[in-house]
C-alpha cells in the first residue's frame, strides 16, 4: 500500500533551477509541478529513477530558460511513501 503526499515551495525564478536540482537529488519524488504566483500550472515533470544524463538535460534547459522569464512561482512535489 502506498501513500502520496504533496509539499509546496514558494521560490523566485532565479532560484528555480537550483531548487529543482536539489529536489531531484533527494530521489524519492514522483512528480514536480511548477505553478505561477496565481496558482496556474505552468510545467509538470514526472520524475523516474532513470531520469539522468542526456534525458535530463532538455528538462534542465527548459527550466533554466523558463526561470529567466518568470518572477515568483511555486513548486509542488509529489512523494510516494510505501506503507509497511
Amino acid at each position: 500500500m502506498t501513500n502520496t503526499t504533496k509539499e509546496s515551495f514558494k521560490i523566485s525564478g532565479e532560484n528555480l533551477l537550483k531548487k529543482f536540482k536539489e529536489l531531484i537529488e533527494e530521489g524519492n519524488i514522483n512528480k514536480i509541478t511548477i505553478h505561477d504566483k496565481s496558482g496556474r500550472e505552468l510545467m509538470s515533470f514526472p520524475v523516474t529513477v532513470g531520469l539522468v544524463g542526456a534525458v535530463f538535460a532538455p528538462v534542465l534547459a527548459a527550466i533554466g530558460a523558463f526561470a529567466a522569464i518568470i518572477g515568483e512561482c511555486s513548486i509542488t512535489v509529489e512523494r510516494e511513501h510505501k506503507n509497511i
